[in-house]
């Protein structure tokens, strides 16, 4: 038995169905591994060759041969080095989430997932088989118990390993972020420990994909409940982590660099912006063209795109009317001008009027109302989507979470676009991300952060002629949506009952509407789309 053992943990972001460049990816960080690490062992993330989720990928009848293709290459062009490598196990008509440990040309072991989450954003019973067994892997001499992400999260798993001998036990996961996620998986894995008294290695996938993203922070526990090591969040990392045997036989991580945990509001912020780096990027686009309004939603959208592709990547477009303030103006042009960004402006006036011309005869007798804005919103969805296809941009839409909810945004106007990067942020946590955002260098002007926010739709129009104030509706919103509370326990909370039956009607009113929306980068316990999936056409009530 060896007295020490040195674990490459591979932090790395790879494409969904790029068997190919994942392939190749995992070679490369295999060899740097073995020869600049020195490690014995090299661990990769949970589906590495696939991606996650793959989703409907693996029912591709091509899927089984080319997993088959990429594990023989890395068997053939790595040697001298184990690696504990994931990927989708093809067994008769059986798909099994699965860990590879492979050696100088062989699998020696395949550990199947038991533990197959069917919840929030994962539908794995969908595609995979249930392991359940064990498997305790010898590593240099040393057993190593193999756990796939949601094996962690339940005692059984880890138990098992335990009694079958192992040493240490080693997590693959692809964990997506919300707010508030590291603490809860470091809390989830003290208690494991606890339970099972080894130490633990928790390695996360990192990167973008589509709504999700997966965050890093892979960290390493002892037998005590202790971090002794934490990579760093949101980026990709080849690091080693150092366990020695002590005199009583138990294997030690040796303390090592335990990045700190940065802010709520920090994370949440970098989350997003990898999301759009990612989502852009992995989806063959280089630049982006944004609708700049002078408000809010729109400079904390155009801040988070310049940091994710940079300055020069990224357009702006003003489209003023004739209710668009003169200050809205000003702080557009001076966003741009903190941030380096081109700006163009493109007045909307004479295609509205052509369309309210046009429309005269179908409209007439009828008052002015949300149509008129409408038509608003739509030409200037017109102008951007018009500048995405002459130009090969893609649009980056502004509408914020509480919008969303209630239907505060118009279906073919703002809504248009192909990413909504704040589509998960309630409003007000978009002033705090604004805020955050201003402390890193001053690019949000604080007119802009202290005005009335207002569609600039209609004279003098604010958000709250249409909507409870923010400070009262995104409490109410986070209860009904993503708390599922009824409207009769959100009144017994001390909200008004007339105020929370009227935001309950907008909720459901508008499935339809974001039914249509674009995808957007989640970062709450419950996003619409992935997470909350309600029927449109429904006949549901509830007190």
């Amino acid at each position: 038995m060896t007295d020490k053992l040195r674990v490459a943990v591979a932090q790395i972001d790879v494409l969904v169905g790029d068997i190919a460049g994942n392939t190749d990816k995992v070679i490369q960080h295999a060899l740097e591994a073995r020869d600049r690490l020195k490690a014995d062992v090299v661990v990769f993330p949970e589906l590495t060759l696939t991606g996650y989720p793959p989703e409907d990928l693996l029912l591709r009848p091509a899927m089984m041969g080319q997993i088959s293709a990429a594990l023989a290459k890395v068997m053939c062009e790595v040697s001298g080095i184990s690696l504990l490598l994931g990927y989708p196990h093809y067994e008769a008509d059986d798909c099994y989430n699965a860990v590879a440990v492979i050696r100088d040309g062989a699998i020696h072991h395949s550990y199947h997932k038991q533990l197959l989450p069917n919840h929030s954003v994962f539908d794995e019973k969908r595609y995979f088989t249930a392991g359940t067994k064990p498997t305790v892997a010898d590593i240099n001499g040393v057993s190593v118990g193999i756990t796939i992400c949601e094996d962690i999260w339940q005692p059984q798993p880890a138990q098992q390993a335990a009694q079958a001998g192992a040493q240490l036990i080693i997590n693959l996961n692809a964990s997506p972020f919300h707010a508030g996620k590291q603490r809860q998986r470091e809390q989830v894995l003290a208690q494991r420990v606890a339970e099972c008294g080894l130490p633990i290695i928790y390695l996360n996938l990192v990167g973008g994909q589509d709504e999700l993203v997966f965050d890093g922070g892979s960290f390493v526990i002892n037998a005590d409940g202790e971090v002794t090591q934490r990579l760093p969040s949101l980026t990709e990392q080849l690091a080693v982590v150092e366990l020695e045997l002590n005199s009583a036989g138990r294997l030690i991580p040796q303390p090592a660099e335990v990045i700190p945990l940065p802010s709520d509001d920090a994370m949440t912020y970098n989350t997003i912006v990898l999301g759009v780096r990612d989502y852009i990027e992995k989806n063959g686009f280089n630049s982006v063209v944004i609708g700049l309004s002078g408000g809010i939603d729109s400079a904390l959208t155009l801040a988070i795109a310049v940091d994710a592709i940079g300055a020069e990547n990224v357009e702006t477009v003003m489209m003023p009317s004739r209710y668009t303030a003169a200050m809205s103006i000003e702080d557009a042009v001076a966003e741009c001008e903190a941030l380096g960004v081109e700006c163009h402006q493109i007045a909307i006036e004479p295609m509205y009027q052509s369309f309210l011309t046009a429309l005269q005869g179908e409209f007439l007798g009828a008052r002015p109302d949300a149509t008129e804005e409408n038509i608003q919103a739509r030409c200037r969805g017109i102008i951007l989507m018009a500048i995405s296809n002459k130009g090969g941009r893609m649009v980056l839409t502004t509408g914020n979470k509480s919008e969303m909810s209630v239907g505060y945004a118009t279906l073919y106007g703002d809504m248009a676009g192909g990413f909504a990067p704040i589509k998960d942020v309630p409003k007000l946590l978009v002033y705090r991300l604004s805020e955050y955002r201003n402390s890193l260098s001053q690019v949000i002007p604080q007119r802009v952060i202290e005005r009335p926010p207002s569609a600039e739709l209609a004279p003098d129009q604010k958000d709250e002629d249409s909507l409870p104030p923010y400070e009262v509706l995104d409490p109410v919103l986070e209860m009904y949506v993503e708390q599922d509370m009824s409207p009769d326990a959100i009144i017994k909370a001390g909200y008004d009952s007339a105020m929370v039956h009227q935001v309950v009607a907008m909720v459901k009113r508008n499935e339809y509407k974001r039914r249509q929306a674009p995808p957007g980068v989640r970062i709450t316990q419950r996003a619409f789309g992935r997470d909350r999936r309600y029927p449109i056409t429904s006949g549901f009530h509830e007190d």
